[in-house]
């Protein structure tokens, strides 16, 4: 008769703190301090990207490029992504000697 009673009060507290629990999980932030200090570092590590924002205004006569050699560089720059180069790797050992090679160690035969 007392584990009746055991088993039927945990099933009754079980049933009363669930509903209860639910509820108030509902009304609770789970990140409050992460929330209070979202985007700090995002700011802090711009800030720190920024060594000096007022060197233009100080030193106006810094030379720059001019719009022929600039729009001429932006052209070159384009042009190597219509046709890139072709690539080479000559550290491929093994491949197409004719030697016959048969091993996978990566030597060639016949050395």
């Amino acid at each position: 008769m007392k584990l009746n009673h055991h088993l039927f009060a945990r099933r009754a507290l079980v049933i009363v703190a669930a509903p209860a629990c639910a509820a108030l999980g509902g009304c609770m932030t789970s990140t409050p301090i992460w929330d209070a200090h979202f985007g700090e570092a995002v700011k802090t590590v711009t800030q720190a990207q920024v060594i000096d924002p007022d060197a233009a205004g100080r030193n106006p006569s810094t030379p720059g490029i001019d719009g022929k050699a600039a729009n001429s560089a932006m052209g070159q720059y384009q042009k190597s992504f219509d046709s890139p180069p072709p690539t080479f790797t000559p550290f491929v050992i093994g491949v197409g000697s004719g030697n016959g090679g048969g091993g996978g160690g990566g030597a060639s035969g016949g050395q």
